[in-house]
């Protein structure tokens, strides 16, 4: 059976979807995958079993309508048997679940192929914020899920991404080496900037050395701000491509995030994660996979949490949450 897998975007989600690709792929060697995602988060598929292919999306498959139907013509090609691939497609197993992926789904579905989506359980999530004793199902456990739909039922055995190298220019140059990662794409899932640079003054005073990442731009700079000649302290933000960033947190002993793409990105490559959640809640399932709950770290509030995926406003307006964990208690559990 050769099987489409689509989870076109974010690095985060794609990142979450490959303990379950692996997993079914070693479980299933005689089948075929071909797993569809953006040009970048491609990148994330090292080491992949032999039965994997990762079709790249190029430029003129990524946006809107008209990136849509080109995607299907290299598709319909891939089915023929032309322009590489695995040939003739068996079944479509949705991991995304949005607008795009429909309409793939929909095309494959009436050429009488079998179609399995992903369930995202929205209606789970919500009663999450009106009762904090709800948890939802963890989503790389609902990946897996995905493939059971098609018979493909496998067990998780995916330990940790093999194979991603050296990490070139840059190397761990003493323990405890700590990573950080400070920053998430909404202001409610983000520690304070101001406690987030007395936890890395606390890291230093007590022998660490700390690696700062972030992406390009507005957070290298940032994060060059906080070095200040420091050498126990050095900023990986914007200078590694994504295969060398994942390499130099593999060499790490513990990592710093918040509910963010670096949680799972750690996670991948097997480094016990510290992670941070402000407005949001591991309860809702996003948890980088193998890590445990006892690792994260939370305010405690009653108004906690308020969304689900993260907002740049607090309903209450004072966005205690991102300030309630106090950096003693951060310093003591890295450093357990």
């Amino acid at each position: 059976m050769h099987v489409l897998v689509l989870r076109l975007s974010a690095l985060g989600d794609v990142a979450m979807t490959i303990p379950a690709i692996y997993s079914v792929a070693h479980t299933y060697p005689q089948h075929r995958f071909t797993v569809v995602t953006a040009a970048f988060t491609a990148r994330l598929f090292v080491g992949a079993p032999e039965n994997v292919h990762v079709l790249a999306l190029e430029k003129s498959e990524s946006r809107g309508i008209g990136g849509t139907f080109c995607l299907l013509r290299r598709l319909f090609r891939i089915d023929k048997g032309q322009n590489g691939g695995f040939g003739h497609v068996d079944a479509v197993a949705d991991l995304h679940n949005v607008l795009r992926s429909w309409i793939v789904d929909a095309v494959f579905f009436l050429r009488w192929r079998r179609v399995a989506l992903l369930d995202k359980r929205r209606s789970e999530r919500r009663a999450i914020l009106h009762d904090h004793s709800c948890s939802a199902r963890p989503f790389t456990q609902r990946y897996f899920d995905v493939f059971t739909q098609l018979g493909l039922k496998a067990e998780p055995e995916f330990g940790r991404l093999e194979e991603i190298g050296e990490p070139t220019g840059f190397e761990i140059i003493g323990h405890p080496a700590v990573g950080i990662a400070p920053f998430a794409r909404y202001r409610n899932k983000t520690y304070s900037i101001g406690l987030m640079q007395e936890v890395v003054r606390m890291l230093v005073e007590r022998g660490a050395h700390v690696y700062l990442f972030g992406a390009r731009g507005m957070e290298a700079t940032t994060l060059e701000q906080w070095v200040q000649g420091d050498n126990k302290v050095t900023v990986v933000a914007g200078r590694l491509p994504l295969e060398h960033e994942l390499a130099l947190m593999a060499r790490l002993d513990v990592m710093l995030t918040m509910d963010s793409a670096n949680m799972h990105l750690a996670s991948l490559v097997g480094t016990r994660v510290v992670s941070f959640w402000g407005g949001t809640t591991p309860a809702c399932g996003f948890l980088g996979y193998g890590q445990s709950p006892k690792d994260t770290l939370l305010a405690g509030l009653s108004c906690q949490p308020c969304t689900i995926a993260g907002s740049d406003s607090c309903p209450l307006g004072h966005m205690h949450c991102t300030k309630g964990v106090k950096p003693q208690a951060i310093v003591q559990k890295l450093l357990n």
